[in-house]
């Protein structure tokens, strides 16, 4: 059987490259069982030019619900002028849960939108979909968010559906990245199966950033690699910021006695060719000169430099200078084909759009290699084929 599978808030498509990628699995009687692309939908111009770039179904450019609801309209096609989808995706926008967000839950600008797909649900009764959202749902409006939307799901189209679901750390699944996201899979209440957790093998044996940046490109020259130009201030913050550290260490490191920020500082490899001559007066001067003042919430992820050996923190898409993601050596941010590697991008997808539209677009999308193993995990759970499961 080949799913047929539409997908809204589809991003650049980090949940359908991993749909993509995911291999067809083959049943002891002989049946093959496969994903197939039919739509995309986002509101994001360039979102939707980096989705049809890569082949991966029709992307439509529009409101997800207007979409999912089919509402006639000259402008866009609908769900109603597309075959029938058998299967849907949607990573529904996170602004109103995630924890640098508003934390509004459902009252939010952003917190009713996963009600487009109960409304694809509805109109097209998949035989099973997967949501996609940040951890920080699980505790908006006092949990009873996420119970209202697992509520609305589990009731969704004309059968109901057996729900799982889970918090995934993407990082334990190869992913070079500490990335936790909820996972739901419905599988439709009249078919006999039912989905089971696919069991994380990286456990013990992350990727490490440097592991992943290090490997040979796929391509060259590669694609979205520009290098952002740093001004000369960021050059100075960088320098005074040992590897897994933030900009907010700085003005720790000040409070320390000379000694104490002496040891802090051979936290930095390049401590013994550029710091170790400096007097600790002319640190204390430079430091003051670079730190930042600010009186405000202070995120833990501005300047915060990697760490080689181990996976980068959570990659994200909104957000000024500061939150780029920065080298663990080198006194720069990472290139978009970086950070893109870091999601678990393949060195062949192509991004299009202003280099910071695809910045937002690689960090708001989800890890292909996480999607992949989900994927796969449920077209086995057709096929009937055994994998190594989480036993709650």
């Amino acid at each position: 059987m080949k799913f047929q599978l539409g997908e809204l808030f589809c991003g650049p498509g980090g949940m359908a490259y991993g749909a993509l990628l995911a291999k067809p699995q083959i049943s002891k009687r002989g049946d093959a069982f496969s994903i197939s692309h039919v739509w995309g939908v986002d509101q994001d111009r360039y979102a939707i030019e980096t989705y049809n770039a890569n082949k991966m179904g029709e992307g439509v450019q529009c409101d997800a619900m207007d979409f999912a609801s089919a509402k006639n309209t000259t402008q866009h096609k609908t769900i109603a002028d597309f075959q029938r989808i058998t299967a849907l995706a949607f990573g529904f926008p996170c602004n109103d849960f995630s924890m640098v967000g508003t934390r509004k839950g459902r009252h939010g600008a952003y917190g009713h939108l996963y009600r487009a797909g109960v409304a694809a649900i509805n109109y097209a009764n998949p035989i099973w979909f997967i949501a996609e959202n940040v951890s920080g749902i699980h505790s908006a409006n006092d949990g009873e968010t996420f119970k209202q939307i697992q509520h609305e799901l589990e009731h969704a189209g004309r059968h109901g559906y057996k729900l799982t679901v889970h918090l995934y750390k993407f990082e334990d699944y190869g992913v070079p990245q500490y990335r936790h996201r909820y996972i739901i899979v419905g599988i439709r209440k009249d078919k006999s199966v039912s989905f089971k957790v696919p069991a994380p093998e990286c456990v013990d044996k992350h990727v490490s950033v440097k592991q992943k940046l290090e490997e040979p490109p796929k391509v060259s020259p590669p694609f979205n690699d520009e290098h952002t130009r740093q001004q000369p201030q960021i050059v100075e913050r960088l320098l005074f910021t040992p590897p897994w550290r933030n900009a907010w260490y700085l003005e720790d490191m000040l409070k320390m006695s000379a000694d104490e920020r002496r040891t802090a500082l051979k936290e930095a490899p390049w401590y013994k060719t550029t710091l170790q001559h400096l007097s600790d007066s002319e640190i204390v001067r430079r430091m003051e000169a670079c730190r930042l003042h600010c009186t405000r919430a202070k995120m833990s992820h501005i300047y915060r430099r990697l760490h080689p050996d181990k996976p980068s923190y959570t990659i994200t898409g909104s957000g000024g200078g500061g939150t780029h993601v920065y080298h663990w050596e080198e006194a720069r941010a990472l290139t978009n084909r970086e950070r893109a590697r870091l999601q678990s991008f393949d060195d062949r997808f192509i991004f299009l759009g202003p280099k910071e539209e695809v910045r937002k677009q690689i960090g708001m999308a989800v890890p292909p290699m996480g999607a992949k193993i989900i994927f796969e995990a449920i077209l086995k759970t057709f096929a009937g084929i055994p994998y190594k499961i989480i036993n709650s």
